[in-house]
């Protein structure tokens, strides 16, 4: 890899991919904007870089985008493993428009585990910041400075792929500019969640402490948890619109900053129509005067909880510290004040009927009908993924998306999928149960009808074991046994 020298500031163009598979999950529900490459793009204009973002989730012509902004430099994101295959072909879209572009892919999935990216038709993977990360390139094609001295970077080379040096320390997120908001604006009526749209996305921190070991956060940031300044974060959320998905992996992290947050917006008069957040269990129950603090700050307000079991002995089975008392009483404290209850539980492939049966009951006693379902899925980037992959190898990225297994079920396929489709079927999803079609029409507006239409009736194939089946069959990678204790954490 060669440094080029650049006349002037370098032209950049940041993609963000169509992930391709979505058949299964709650995806439809879910497409908020490309925070990360609007706080990237953010960070190469403050220091005079051309920049311009397309989100290809939406039909837009790559060529022409390409022609438009004769990139010199062009990030792709990756967010998810199931990204992977869609990445490079992106990267290999690109090459053919422009041979000459440096072509770097990050995001969280290609930050956690870049092996599968470090191909001949990308250039480098970014595996930190990419705020701190893409400028830093972005000057060295500008200036002719050698690509190794770039931080944080997987970097192929004539003699292959190597590391260059990691940042001497953790990026302050006050360090990075208010995210570039206007260069997605053309697709803003496009990004919703759930129930409601136009949604912004927003970030106050980044990182957890915690370690469940099944998330990459954690390993990814080294239990690092990072906040951005009370003001900054204020001057964010004023700036936006009216629905917003605060992003942060753990939300009420710190009690007291929480509180002066809280504050603060209401001093500024920010108050929103709807909240959407994240955060665990135990940490409500040990501070409900947060959620007193924070619920006159929208009209609507939800929280999304990591359930993951309902049961203690399948919480301890994935590290996550707590139990399942927790969520019981931080669903209570959320009703009493007026939040709405939402969030997910993990369905082991090693489960026997009784723990099918043990989730739904919990589900009907205590009401977290709201509540989604994941298939324990090891995700590269985390010890599970490592301590399976020698199982692992030859499977397609696409079945990463923790709605098919990775390994035979001990139920067998037929009677596994049987089971996790009659799952979804007890969730508020399932428009044949207790809320129909027309009540869910009856919550948005007239001009929303179409769009929440077409997104339930492609949810309901989650509720069908055939619709996994076929494509469990279909499969041309041989699904593994391992031993029952082999996912244990």
């Amino acid at each position: 890899m060669q440094s080029l020298q650049s006349a002037s500031n370098v032209n950049v163009l940041l993609l963000r991919p169509d992930p391709g598979n979505e058949r299964f999950g709650l995806g439809p529900f879910f497409r908020v904007e490309p925070l990360g490459l609007e706080y990237v793009a953010a960070s190469l204009q403050d220091r005079g870089h051309e920049t311009a973002i397309v989100d290809l989730r939406f039909g837009h012509r790559l060529s022409r985008w390409i022609r438009k902004t004769r990139p010199r430099l062009v990030g792709i994101s990756c967010m998810h493993a199931l990204e992977y295959d869609r990445v490079l072909e992106t990267a290999r879209q690109v090459r053919r428009a422009t041979p000459e572009a440096f072509v770097v892919v990050g995001g969280h999935a290609a930050a956690a585990f870049p092996g599968p990216l470090e191909r001949g038709e990308i250039d480098a993977v970014c595996v930190d910041d990419g705020e701190e990360a893409l400028p830093a390139l972005a000057g060295a094609l500008e200036s002719g400075r050698p690509l190794r001295d770039v931080p944080a970077l997987r970097l192929r080379t004539a003699d292959g792929w190597i590391s260059t040096p990691p940042f001497s320390e953790r990026t302050s997120l006050d360090r990075i500019p208010i995210p570039a908001r206007s260069l997605v604006e053309r697709d803003r009526t496009r990004y919703h969640c759930l129930l409601f749209r136009p949604v912004w996305l927003v970030e106050t921190a980044r990182g957890c402490p915690f370690r469940c070991s099944f998330c990459s956060v954690w390993q990814l940031y080294d239990r690092s948890f990072r906040e951005r300044s009370i003001g900054a974060v204020v001057d964010d959320l004023a700036s936006v619109g009216e629905n917003v998905f605060i992003a942060d992996d753990l939300f009420w992290n710190h009690p007291e900053r929480s509180l002066a947050l809280a504050d603060a917006l209401k001093k500024r008069g920010v108050k929103k129509r709807w909240l959407l957040v994240q955060t665990r269990t135990d940490l409500v129950c040990r501070r409900p005067d947060l959620l007193e603090a924070w619920r006159p700050l929208a009209k609507d307000f939800d929280i999304f909880y990591g359930l993951e079991a309902a049961s203690d002995e399948g919480l301890a089975g994935v590290v996550k510290d707590t139990g399942v008392w927790a969520s019981i009483e931080a669903a209570q404290i959320s009703r009493s004040l007026g939040y709405g209850v939402t969030g997910n539980f993990l369905v082991d492939p090693d489960w026997d009927e009784v723990r099918f049966r043990e989730l739904w009951d919990f589900v009907a006693r205590y009401g977290f009908q709201r509540a989604g379902y994941t298939i324990l899925t090891p995700l590269p980037g985390t010890e599970l993924f490592q301590k399976l992959s020698p199982v692992l190898h030859g499977q397609p990225w696409y079945k990463y998306d923790m709605h098919h297994v990775l390994w035979e079920p001990r139920l067998g396929a037929r009677r596994f999928f049987e089971l996790y489709a009659e799952t979804w079927r007890r969730s508020i999803l399932n428009t044949g149960g207790e809320k129909r079609l027309i009540d869910w029409m009856r919550q948005v507006r007239p001009a929303d009808v179409p769009y929440i239409t077409r997104v339930l009736l492609r949810t309901q194939r989650m509720m069908r074991a055939q619709a996994y089946l076929d494509e469990h069959d279909s499969s041309s990678v041989t699904v593994p046994e391992i031993p029952t204790d082999a996912v244990r954490a």
